[in-house]
């Protein structure tokens, strides 16, 4: 399928992965999305539209939706998902597989012959309720022969009530209906002989027994006006009471190979307390693994199952972070410990030209490296804060800072940048070559330092420019086969100021790109450069030389 494909009661896009997917657009299904919603995760929620309850005229029991008719309570509980982006689309779910070992973290849910990536999965798909094959019976399900004594006893409540038992479970629903009415005929063929324990507990309130088995179930339309047993008496009652079998809609698992139970109902998934299955990614929740559980209880069950979920999230989320963080970390301070010092005392050249023309203040560097264009800013009066992930290329710095005496300008940190906060506000940001070839969220850290910048401050981001292949110097065309990239702090000086050049780095963009990236609201944020800048510079054996291209941003806060 495409990338991107448009839902079709909605309107709106969507794209093949989700933080979750919910399969089923019933109470528990809705209940999950709208939690993960709130929660502002990508939820889709697939939706065959055939809800267990739809039989029914109304739900009841639901706190501030008592007697709702079925099809209201789901369209109101789709218009108030689609608030928290939730997207819900028409549709079954044929078969769910584990993604590879690619993407080892994800599912593939197949819908047809369209395919979507999810990073959980929620079954409320509820079950099918497989009557007692009695004629005239499924025609008045829902209407005049009910299941549950909690959602429709009080509407039948002082009549004449039947329960046709259909397996000794059963004889729970018949002790209950006697609450709602004292006039209670238990049908009992199915479970005969009744044990005599059971029978005179049953009479001692005076409900009656009938052991023929029922042949029929009369009446007019939906209304029932009795029963026609194998004796051919007839059994004058208002409703009837069953337990169909209850048959889960989770054959879309099967391939999962997921644990079940057997139960007083039948086999059905086993989920723990939270509703997750055997399955790490995979939860159920509802009627599909609770098969007697009303509306509310499902509800409040999807609701608790879409908190769990997004817990699982972030702590993953976390955990991707920390080691992405680590990764980083370990990465560029191996390179500098395991290098001579690179330091050379001299500012980037693009860097100095762009920032000569700004009223001097209180700036950030990002990326600060060895402390090249730090101590160029202190020296320049500016009161600087320096960043780099590597504790030794900050330790560098902070020695060079010491030798041209600027130390007491300059306040060194070194920390993930991806992670680094501060409550300082400044006058500038800068981050030079801040590119790396270990993943690091770029646009997100520039953008969480741009919001540190006072009112008229500045914003300049300055980066390597390959627009052709000719704009590659000779010196750095001989690595690109041995993939030798280096972050921002190797190529913060290089190369006419270090003797060093870099590979190309890994989504290097062009100042237009650039801006699209960092997408800061036109409405607070002015350009006021965004061009490319051609400068020489000589090669690591110091003869080589070449001109090279700067992307230069300079953006200005309102």
């Amino acid at each position: 399928m495409d990338d991107e494909t448009m839902d079709e009661t909605s309107g709106e896009t969507w794209d093949q992965t989700w933080d979750a997917v919910v399969v089923g657009g019933g109470a528990a299904g809705l209940s999950a999305a709208l939690t993960l919603g709130r929660a502002r995760r990508r939820v889709l929620v697939v939706d065959a539209g055939e809800p267990r309850n739809r039989y029914a005229a109304h739900v009841h029991g639901v706190l501030g939706h008592d007697g709702t008719a079925p099809a209201d309570l789901v369209a109101h509980g789709r218009a108030e998902v689609a608030a928290y982006g939730v997207v819900v689309r028409a549709g079954r779910v044929d078969r769910v597989e584990p993604a590879g070992p690619e993407a080892a973290d994800e599912l593939l849910v197949h819908l047809g012959s369209e395919v979507v990536q999810a990073r959980a999965l929620v079954v409320a798909t509820g079950i099918t309720d497989v009557l007692p094959e009695v004629p005239g019976l499924a025609e008045r399900w829902g209407a005049s022969v009910l299941h549950c004594p909690y959602c429709h006893g009080w509407e039948v409540r002082g009549r004449r009530l039947g329960v046709l038992l259909t397996s000794p479970a059963s004889l729970h629903q018949a002790q209950l209906l006697r609450q709602w009415s004292d006039d209670v005929t238990v049908l009992s063929a199915a479970v005969e002989p009744l044990e005599e324990e059971t029978a005179r507990r049953l009479r001692s309130r005076g409900v009656r027994l009938v052991s023929e088995p029922v042949v029929e179930v009369l009446g007019d339309g939906p209304d029932l006006s009795g029963v026609r047993t194998a004796a051919g008496e007839v059994i004058g009652l208002d409703a009837l009471f069953t337990a169909g079998r209850p048959l889960p809609h989770d054959a879309l698992l099967d391939g999962l190979d997921l644990a079940r139970e057997d139960g007083p109902f039948g086999s059905v998934l086993a989920v723990d307390a939270t509703g997750r299955t055997s399955h790490d990614r995979v939860w159920a929740v509802g009627n599909v693994v609770q098969p007697m559980a009303t509306v509310p209880v499902v509800s409040g069950a999807g609701a608790m199952t879409g908190a769990f979920v997004n817990a699982v999230l972030v702590e993953e989320e976390f955990d991707v972070a920390e080691a992405a963080t680590q990764r980083v970390t370990t990465h560029w301070e191996d390179w500098y410990a395991g290098s001579a010092p690179l330091w050379s005392g001299r500012v980037n050249a693009t860097t100095a030209d762009v920032v000569s023309t700004l009223p001097i203040g209180e700036v950030l560097d990002l990326g600060c490296g060895e402390g090249g264009d730090a101590v160029w800013l202190a020296e320049q009066g500016w009161q600087v804060t320096a960043v780099d992930v590597s504790a030794t290329a900050v330790a560098r710095g902070a020695a060079g800072a010491e030798q041209r005496g600027v130390a007491e300008r300059i306040d060194w940190h070194a920390h993930d940048l991806a992670s680094w906060r501060t409550e300082r506000a400044f006058d500038l940001v800068t981050a030079s070559f801040l590119h790396s070839d270990v993943e690091l969220p770029r646009a997100e850290i520039l953008r969480r330092a741009a919001g540190r910048l006072r009112p008229g401050g500045h914003l300049l981001v300055v980066s390597h420019v390959f627009e052709s292949a000719a704009d590659i110097p000779p010196w750095a065309s001989a690595h690109l086969d041995q993939q030798d990239h280096h972050d921002h702090q190797h190529a913060h000086d290089a190369p006419d100021q270090e003797g060093r050049y870099v590979s190309p780095m890994p989504e290097l963009l062009l100042p237009d790109e650039e801006v699209a990236a960092l997408d800061l609201d036109p409405a607070d944020w002015a350009v006021e450069l965004c061009e490319v800048r051609p400068r020489e510079a000589t090669g690591p054996d110091g003869v080589q030389r070449a001109v090279v291209k700067d992307g230069v941003v300079l953006l200005r806060r309102r």
